[in-house]
């Protein structure tokens, strides 16, 4: 009887372990203690081990078709979340945080569950080795060997149960932490996304209140501009703000029609302004020349650089120019301020190029009474801009010319000099023999001849220095005015303002 209790309680140690599956028969309920009734298992399974090298207790690995674990999901949230941080806006942070932070709560409560689960493994394995160690005492022989390598096999199993629980623990910190982090990111994100969210608000109320204070000046703007507006703009508001309508409807041809529309009227308004001002010219010139035919004297010659103006009588009724006195004045364009000319006090004067543009005018004393004589606006000669310019890209320009006065007196000498005008002087020579070299000073002065001197169109005046001037006689008129005007400009480069006896300059 002994010896089959013995056989049934090693056979049902063996069953319960998976060591001997191949011989399954049903143990009384006397023969084991029960279990308590407050234990709950995790699983409605026993788990299987198997007897590895130098019988080491081995758990057979259960296949799960549930796909990745809790953890490996979070994690894998994780590493995306730390790639994508940069193209993901705050409130999807906030959300994927809130997601993160559920499935850390999720993990937690599994490893609370798991803990519950390993102290009831810790429950069940006590009870079984009492009930083995009880086994044992009253077992003798094999029967007895076999329960102490069962109870060696549970001690094993607790061992490895221990082990578990350590892992469990480290495991069970590592997700608190994960938890709180998650936790923290997730304040941290809802306080991000009502931080902007507040500035966004802001934001927009001021440009709200900005919109409203523009529209509010517009439409004070646009009242005052309405009230001030005289009757003959309102056509031209209308049509501006058609065309503001027509642009805000995405119509840019029509836009564009009316554009073009706009610019030739304002180019007829030029050309009306341009016309009118040339006519404004000419009832000048005509007023002018009728006053000048009711005076007993007429000024004769081209009012244009080149030529010469000389005064002389309309009838032989008045006296003769020898009897009379002369001045000639220089005029504004516009006739708004008269200079005199010094030294122009004689019946004949050639512009300067000076005068080009301004109107000239002789004040003429015959018998006690004085008459004045005005010119139009004097006029520049053809072409002689481009050869001027031409010229000045030279270093320096030479000139044909006869000495016709010498410190005012007559020169008798009616030799050819060469007049040479350079960039930074002026020399006056024959051959080798030199009769002036001078730089450009203020000293130094150059000008048409303003006396009455034969062929003054062609002569000019040049003072090189103080005690020491010239009359010099060219050989055409545009040589004369061409050698004034390119002295001028390198005499203006180097500072030096070129103009003829007490010129206001």
């Amino acid at each position: 009887m002994i010896d089959w209790k013995r056989h049934f309680v090693a056979t049902s140690i063996f069953t319960m372990t998976k060591i001997s599956p191949e011989i399954e028969i049903k143990m009384p309920m006397e023969a084991v203690p029960p279990v308590s009734a407050d234990v709950s298992f995790i699983s409605d399974r026993f788990p299987k081990y198997k007897l590895g090298a130098d019988s080491q207790i081995l758990e057979e690995t259960v296949e799960d078709n549930q796909g990745p674990s809790l953890k490996d999901v979070i994690e894998q949230e994780a590493t995306n979340l730390s790639d994508q941080h940069k193209r993901i806006s705050v409130r999807d942070l906030a959300c994927k945080f809130d997601k993160n932070l559920a499935a850390a709560a999720k993990l937690s409560n599994e490893a609370k569950i798991r803990e519950v689960a390993s102290l009831e493994g810790h429950v069940l394995l006590k009870k079984l080795r009492d009930a083995l160690e009880y086994l044992r005492v009253r077992f003798a022989g094999r029967n007895k060997e076999d329960v102490e390598k069962a109870i060696s096999m549970v001690e094993a199993l607790a061992v490895k149960l221990t082990q578990n629980e350590g892992e469990l623990i480290q495991e069970k910190f590592e997700v608190k932490k994960l938890l709180n982090f998650l936790k923290q990111a997730s304040e941290d994100a809802k306080k991000l996304v009502n931080q902007e969210k507040s500035f966004a608000c802001a934001e927009i109320e001021s440009a709200r209140s900005v919109v409203l204070r523009i529209g509010e000046a517009l439409e004070e703007q646009e009242q005052d501009s309405q009230a001030s507006k005289p009757q003959d703009v309102d056509g031209l508001v209308e049509e501006v703000q058609e065309a503001r309508r027509i642009k805000l409807l995405h119509q840019p041809s029509k836009v564009r029609a009316m554009e073009y529309e706009l610019r030739a009227l304002r180019d007829q308004i030029r050309e009306k302004s341009i016309f009118s001002i040339k006519l404004q010219k000419e009832l000048t010139m005509s007023k002018r020349d009728e006053e000048n035919k009711s005076h007993p004297y007429m000024l004769h010659g081209s009012e244009a650089l080149g030529s010469y103006l000389k005064v002389q009588p309309r009838s032989g009724e008045v006296p003769q120019v020898s009897k009379c006195s002369f001045q000639w004045y220089r005029l504004s364009s516009e006739g708004s301020w008269r200079e005199v000319i010094s030294g122009a006090d004689k019946s004949i004067y050639a512009p300067d190029p000076f005068d080009v543009g301004r109107i000239l005018q002789v004040d003429i004393v015959s018998n006690g009474k004085k008459l004045t004589l005005t010119t139009n606006p004097i006029q520049t000669a053809s072409g002689l801009g481009s050869h001027v310019e031409a010229l000045l890209r030279k270093s320096n320009t030479d000139f044909h010319v006869v000495i016709s006065q010498m410190n005012g007196k007559d020169h008798s000498s009616r030799s050819t000099h060469s007049f040479n005008v350079g960039r930074m002087r002026i020399k006056l020579c024959r051959g080798w023999i030199t009769k002036a070299r001078e730089i450009y000073s203020p000293s130094m002065q150059l000008c048409g001849v303003r006396g009455d001197a034969s062929n003054a169109a062609k002569a000019l005046f040049w003072q090189a220095r103080k005690g020491l001037s010239f009359v010099l006689t060219f050989e055409s008129e545009k040589e004369r005015n061409v050698a004034i005007m390119i002295a001028r400009k390198y005499a203006l480069d180097c500072n030096v303002v070129l103009a003829g006896p007490d010129d206001l300059v």
